[in-house]
């Protein structure tokens, strides 16, 4: 058995694409309820296979300059597929920095448990290192199968519900500015302007792909009604927030009434409160609907009963993986003066990263340099990873035996060094 692993070629993409569940109707996601749905079930049904013209728009698609294809051949065919995008994520102190994102990956079937995957990490890996990429991220499939390649929970993401008779502003007057209902087109404008303002305020924001919001339309899929669109205007006549929903028809009695908020982004405090307060008293609906929201919403903080909103699932939503650990380190900011000492004992994929490290920070700055200092704590490069942006705990990941300290107050230290306000998010993954 011959394996060669390296990126397709031109001729070889469609045969890349049949690769992916997805392209072929098949699931592509865990049998598991899902934050990032709005709808009754777990998840849409799975789309039909896509047809010779379809493939051929999404192979034009693939080969452009920030799509970097790695494939796994078996004897000279195609068995296995992945590819990284080259995009970018705001990190603490609001800095952006560039990351290599995991995206369309598969093994067929008859081909798995070879190495396959890990061949086409591994090549990956070596690529964005030389791109200067010291991150990688992805949205897992399935949550098994990324930690064993370095990835690990770095944000998260919950789907909340309301019902519409239960919402009470504590402040009920009307937010300065200006509502305005809108078509596709003006959507497809309005939403990169405003992100690109958000990103740079929030952390774990990423920059979109092309064409991020090129799809966006005002055709009804299915039974899921169309998407609808409105944006909000400060009282200069500026855009300051967007929001897609829907109102999905049912024939079940209890799914009725029910808006859906499929994204909303707002970069004034008027242009949120204002938005919110137009959703969640449509006329005719009875319940509200979330997906894929931070879980600080702010929202829960401006009604008089802040049980109405309701999280009805939660899960992580990018997983990270530091690449260049110094490099990662020094790239993102830090509130807080310290000095910590840690070990990486094991990094197979990116033995580099491996070794004792003294992480030195003030607001100024910081450096990350090689020590024989004894470590003040030893953990594992998925911790390292889930800790980078700041959202997750020094304390939690202690206690599951992921961090090990060897000197007392080490671990708050690490939390202290490492934590940030509000919690990373992003609104939407690759």
């Amino acid at each position: 058995m011959k394996i060669e692993i390296r990126p397709v070629e031109r001729s070889e993409v469609v045969d890349y694409l049949k690769v992916l569940p997805y392209v072929n109707g098949l699931p592509n996601w865990e049998p598991a309820p899902s934050p990032g749905y709005g709808g009754p079930g777990a998840w849409p049904p799975p789309r039909p296979p896509a047809t010779p013209r379809q493939l051929d728009v999404w192979a034009a698609e693939v080969m452009d300059d920030h799509f970097h294809s790695q494939a796994a051949f078996v004897d000279g065919k195609l068995v296995g597929g992945s590819a990284m995008l080259s995009l970018a994520i705001t990190v603490p102190g609001l800095r952006t920095v560039p990351f290599g994102g995991v995206t369309a990956t598969a093994v067929l079937a008859t081909h798995r448990r070879r190495g396959l995957l890990r061949g086409m990490m591994q090549a990956m890996f070596d690529e964005a290192l030389a791109r200067g990429e010291p991150l990688a991220a992805l949205s897992a499939s399935e949550g098994s199968i990324y930690g064993r390649f370095g990835f690990s929970p770095a944000t998260m993401r919950t789907r909340w519900e309301l019902e519409r008779g239960e919402v009470r502003f504590i402040d009920s007057a009307i937010p300065a500015g200006s509502l305005e209902l809108v078509d596709a087109a003006a959507a497809r404008q309005a939403w990169p302007q405003i992100h690109e303002q958000a990103r740079q305020r929030r952390i774990g924001e990423l920059t979109p792909q092309p064409g991020q919001w090129g799809r966006l339309s005002d055709e009804a899929g299915g039974t899921d009604g169309p998407m609808r669109y409105v944006l909000h205007r400060d009282v200069d006549g500026n855009l300051d927030g967007v929001a897609n929903f829907r109102l999905p028809w049912s024939p079940v009695l209890e799914h009725t009434g029910t808006l859906i908020v499929e994204g909303l982004q707002a970069v004034t405090p008027d242009a949120y409160r204002a938005l919110w307060m137009l959703l969640t008293d449509f006329d005719l609906t009875r319940k509200v609907v979330a997906p894929s929201r931070p879980r600080d919403e702010p929202l829960r903080w401006m009604l008089r009963n802040p049980r109405a909103l309701r999280i009805t699932r939660q899960s992580d939503n990018l997983w990270l993986r530091i690449l260049d650990l110094p490099g990662a380190l020094t790239a993102r900011a830090y509130d807080t003066t310290a000095e910590l000492t840690f070990a990486i004992e094991d990094d197979s994929m990116c033995p580099h990263n491996a070794g004792v490290w003294r992480l030195a920070v003030s607001p100024e700055g910081s450096t990350c340099t090689r020590t024989d200092m004894r470590p003040d704590l030893t953990l594992d490069i998925q911790s390292l990873s889930s800790l980078y942006l700041g959202g997750m705990s020094a304390a939690v990941l202690a206690g599951a035996g992921r961090i090990r300290a060897q000197r007392v107050s080490a671990v708050a230290d690490l939390a202290r060094v490492f934590r940030v306000d509000p919690e990373p998010f992003n609104s939407f993954g690759f």
